[in-house]
């Protein structure tokens, strides 16, 4: 075994477990240490036994078993343990020294602190790590972005541990400067919260709409998985389904229908507010979990409120046909969102994302991993500059020729009182973002007559503002902002 690590790691939990397991297993030296002490014993003396690791008891013992420039990842709760590690840090690195934090940290948090360790002489590098505990161990997909002078040093450790595509590109690439990182594992995240609210409303419409048993929809996403839905989340799904309790019954309907969140979809979503991005499908999937959890409230409520008993009496192949199709095409949306965030994230802090390059990022290796991403990276590989997914010609025409099944389950799923937030607000979108014309006029017309907002008018030119004095009693000053 080398005297020195070829790369150290703080935080001995699961992710950081598996990841080093994974970097040794590649030909890595790696040095551990974990604020509790006992932690770093039990892994020398567990998994980590006989391998090329160094055990280290102190943060002095473990900055001295690192090769220069020294590399330190991080893998500890977001927030204020970051901040703390940092400053126990500093003291004992030398100039080049590069910190790495890979956890879910927000990306502001992520901008403030490679100013900060820059302003000190040494790198920092946000890196997104998904894949949860297996990709961790067999292949995570990684997101760094930071200090671009720390990418070279890494670059070999996190592409030779990162999940590969089929010719064996590695899911993992220098995302931008600071924050980027992070800020492209959050979008990650919260795509992420979309699919499982969209699988989670399809399952709930073949549960109590058409009635299928777990069987049954075992047996449809087993198929879904092999055709255009093919992912990591609907082959979860799949077994999920099939899993018996003890008792023979599918565990799944004995877990309470309450859905917890760690705030990267929330995270997302306000993000989407302050960039004025329309990233509805994510927040209608946050807003979801929200409600999910007034489980008391909800039992109350369904003893005094009303509403149509779900009764289908149509072609049942048929529908879940048409399931398939709105799951696909509210997909579509999703991620035509997620990317138009990013691509105006970009512009605000002056990143240079390859839109092609993230898809490939999360083609292996991440929770939202699947066939899907490969064509995301096709289209954007063709138009880096493409303003909206769903102008590509494969998505417009997979739309197209969903949307007559997804307008179907939208209509009989609101007809039969079943809720589907994701797939209606995901319609809605689409719908509007098809519109020539919105009633925004209407809208801008209530502005101007309350507020004296202001408003642009369709027959003068762009950028020319007008106020009415609409009920006579007004003069004639008006807002001096109009925010578009």
């Amino acid at each position: 075994m080398k005297s020195k690590a070829d790369i150290g790691l703080i935080g001995l939990a699961v992710m950081g477990e598996n990841l080093v397991l994974n970097m040794e297993r590649n030909g890595y030296t790696v040095a551990v240490y974990n604020r509790t002490v006992e932690k770093v014993d039990k892994f020398m003396n567990g998994r980590g036994k006989g391998k090329n690791f160094i055990g280290a008891k102190s943060m002095e013992q473990f900055i001295a078993s690192l090769e220069r420039p020294r590399k330190v990842m991080m893998l500890v709760k977001a927030g204020k343990p970051v901040d703390d590690f940092i400053e126990l840090l500093l003291p004992h690195l030398e100039e080049g020294d590069i910190i790495i934090d890979g956890g879910n940290s927000h990306f502001p948090d992520t901008i403030r602190r490679t100013r900060y360790v820059e302003s000190k002489g040494f790198l920092y590098i946000g890196t997104g790590v998904s894949g949860g505990e297996e990709g961790a161990l067999m292949g995570p997909s990684i997101m760094p972005g930071g200090s671009a002078k720390a990418w070279p040093h890494v670059k070999p450790i996190f592409q030779a541990i990162a999940a590969k595509v089929e010719d064996g590109t590695p899911c993992c690439d220098w995302v931008g400067d600071n924050g980027a990182g992070h800020f492209v594992k959050m979008v990650h995240n919260g795509i992420e919260y979309g699919d499982m609210q969209l699988i989670t409303e399809a399952y709930n419409l073949m549960k109590n709409l058409l009635g299928m048993n777990a069987d049954e929809m075992h047996d449809v996403f087993s198929e879904w998985n092999e055709g255009i839905l093919d992912s990591y989340l609907i082959e979860i799904t799949r077994d999920i389904l099939a899993f018996r309790d003890e008792d023979g019954e599918p565990l799944v309907e004995k877990i309470l229908d309450t859905a917890g969140q760690k705030g990267t979809g929330k995270w997302t979503g306000i993000e989407a507010l302050n960039l004025g991005i329309p990233l509805t499908l994510i927040g209608e999937a946050v807003f979801a979990r929200c409600l999910s959890a007034l489980k008391e409230e909800r039992v109350a409520a369904s003893k005094v409120l009303s509403g149509p008993v779900p009764e289908f009496s149509g072609d049942r192949h048929a529908f879940i046909e048409d399931i398939k199709q709105a799951l696909y095409a509210s997909k579509i949306v999703s991620y035509a969102q997620g990317y138009t965030l990013m691509k105006e994230a970009a512009k605000e802090y002056g990143w240079k994302l390859n839109y092609g390059g993230i898809a490939l990022m999360w083609r292996g290796g991440c929770i939202i991993r699947s066939i899907f991403l490969g064509k995301i990276k096709e289209a954007f590989d063709k138009n880096n500059d493409l303003a909206n997914l769903l102008l590509d010609p494969f998505f417009k025409e997979r739309v197209e020729a969903a949307q007559a099944g997804w307008r179907r389950v939208v209509a009989t799923a609101l007809t039969n009182g079943v809720p589907v937030p994701a797939f209606t607000t995901a319609l809605n979108y689409f719908d509007g973002y098809r519109s020539e014309r919105l009633p925004a006029n209407m809208l801008q017309a209530q502005r101007d007559y309350f507020g004296a907002h202001t408003y642009e008018r369709v027959d003068r030119p762009r950028g020319e503002f007008f106020h009415t004095n609409w009920n006579g009693r007004g003069g004639e000053t008006s807002s001096s902002t109009y925010n578009v």
